[in-house]
Formats: structure tokens, sequence, C-alpha cells
């Protein structure tokens, strides 16, 4: 396994994140221990869930299965870097959503008693609410990490300039602030090319890509389709984008197996190569997918190929950062 610093800290995480999103609705919860299990025998210590993970509305679903696999002892919490997110809604009431001082704390307490555990490594926003002033949202967050119950903050689908007045606020109170962001990126959305991630390297702020095979187009769809598997392109959001978007993916499929590799390890491969990104978030549903996650280590690409992945996903405007993507 290869690790790498999170963002500015000293905080040492797997290059591989182990996304949670599955465990319940899709995968059951001796399938997700097995999948735990196999992530700490790869080196894999990276783990990212949410209070609303789980698909039942204030249960925690999710970071009940984390906490049963902790309480199986083993030094499992000890080796794990927990990543948790606050935001969602978690009730019918008004205040048990958003980013006020009180649900931020009152969710902290929650997950924490959910994982059963007496911190969070990284505690995430999970999206950005611009009707909540900073100065609140710090001094929450100043509280828990205080308490030591959260040791490190993060965001979520945050822009550039969200990551800019949230680490101005955070200077101007002495405060570390974040120290990663996790968005939506991969080679079919470079939006995060624009201002993102410039903001984030600014910043030192660690870029944790989501959905890095854009719902399992980049991961073999059409393949899998031919073969009577790829379930989740069949229908949805996953279909239209494969309708819209087949002859590129068609050739990328191509260039992948003429590289030796499978499409979703050379999307997986080209996220870790770009500068800025810590880790890409997989979800793996079973043991095997990831066991074959770990083939994104073994690609490599020559500067043929890293222009040949443009022509095919074509950076925003010109490319790069604002403005100059789009000006001279």
């Amino acid at each position: 396994m290869e690790y790498t610093n999170l963002g500015r800290t000293g905080l040492s995480v797997s290059r591989l994140c182990l996304g949670t999103m599955n465990f319940g609705p899709q995968t059951t919860e001796q399938d997700s221990f097995g999948i735990m299990d196999r992530a700490l025998e790869h080196g894999l210590n990276f783990f990212d869930t949410a209070n609303t993970y789980g698909q039942k509305q204030g249960e925690g679903i999710t970071e009940q299965i984390i906490g049963r696999w902790f309480a199986q002892g083993g030094g499992r919490r000890e080796k794990v870097v927990l990543a948790t997110k606050v935001y969602g809604k978690m009730g019918d009431w008004p205040n048990e959503r958003g980013l006020s001082a009180r649900h931020i704390v009152r969710s902290c307490e929650d997950s924490l008693r959910r994982l059963q555990t007496d911190w969070i490594d990284l505690f995430q926003m999970h999206h950005v609410l611009r009707t909540t002033p900073w100065e609140e949202i710090w001094q929450a967050m100043e509280i828990l990490v205080a308490q030591g119950k959260v040791l490190y903050v993060g965001s979520s689908n945050f822009a550039g300039w969200d990551l800019a007045r949230a680490q101005e606020s955070a200077a101007h109170r002495d405060f570390l602030g974040l120290v990663s962001e996790q968005c939506l990126y991969n080679l079919l959305t470079r939006h995060a090319e624009l201002d993102l991630l410039p903001a984030a390297q600014h910043y030192g702020i660690g870029v944790i890509p989501w959905s890095p095979l854009h719902g399992g187009l980049l991961g073999g769809a059409i393949r899998k389709l031919a073969e009577g598997g790829a379930a989740r392109t069949k229908g949805g959001r996953a279909a239209d984008g494969l309708a819209e978007h087949r002859a590129t993916i068609e050739a990328f499929e191509k260039l992948s197996a003429d590289l030796g590799h499978d499409p979703a390890n050379v999307a997986l491969a080209w996220l870790l190569s770009r500068p800025g990104v810590t880790a890409p978030i997989i979800g793996p549903r079973t043991v095997e997918q990831l066991d074959a996650a770990l083939g994104a280590f073994d690609v490599t690409f020559s500067d043929q190929v890293l222009n040949r992945l443009d022509e095919l996903f074509p950076p925003i405007g010109n490319g790069g950062s604002s403005p100059e993507a789009w000006a001279w």
C-alpha cells in the first residue's frame, strides 16, 4: 500500500480511501466486516462514512455497522483513520440538519455513539451552508477538538471560494481549519480543476475525490453489459450517461485493454497522478472488488497516454485553472 500525508497535516493515510456508502443498503453487515478486514490486510487505513449513510433517516445504519466491526477489537479502531460527516437531514425537526453549532455538536456525539469510538479522526461538513457564519461553525469545531472528540476537520462539495472563506476565517481564530476536501472528480467530471484544486493546493487541503468511476461508467461498463453485468449502468443517471458518452467510453475501454489494465484501475490511477489528490474513494460491494482496485497502483502512464486521455476526456476550456481555462 502507498501512503501520503492528509493535506498539510502529519497524518498518514492510504492512497485509496475505503468508501462505506454501500454498507447496509447494498452489502450485508457480515460482508461489510469482510471488506473492512481485507482492507486492513492490504494496509488500507483510510475509511470514509457519513451519518446519513444507510438509507434510513436518522438511524446512521452504516456508522452502526462500522461501530460493531470496531467492537470486535483486535486493534481495528487504532489502525483506522476514520472519517465521517455532518450536515444531512437526521430527523424532521428544523435543527436536525445543517451546520449550526447545535447540530454539529449533537451530530458528533451521535456519530461517536454509533461508531463505538471515543474520537473521529476527520469530521467533514458534507456540504457548504452559506447561511451559517463561519464563526459559529469554527466555534463548534474548536469545542470538539478541545474535547478530543474530533482531531481534524474536512469539507465536502465545497467550491474553491468556500475553501478560501473557511480558511481565512479559521486563520483569524488561530485554528487549523480544513485539512481535506471531498469532491466529485474523475475523467468525465473535471470541473474541480478550475478553482477547487488550485485553492486546495494553496491552502494545503488534501483532495479526496468521490465517484472516481463516475457511477461505474469508467469501470468497464460496456464490456460488463456485454457480459450481462454492470447493473449500475442499466438504468437512471448511469444509463443516461452511457448513452451520452458511449463512443468515448468505448475508446477508453479499448485504450485500457491496450495498456493491459482494467478500465477502473486506469481511471483510479489517473486520479492518483493528479497534483493535490490525496486518495480517491472506492466503494467496493464485495471483497473481490476491493482486491481488484489495488491494481491501480500497477498502472503507469507515458506522456502519450496522458495526452490521449485528455483527448478522450477534454479538460474544461483550455485546460488548467481559471481564468486561463477560458481567457488569455
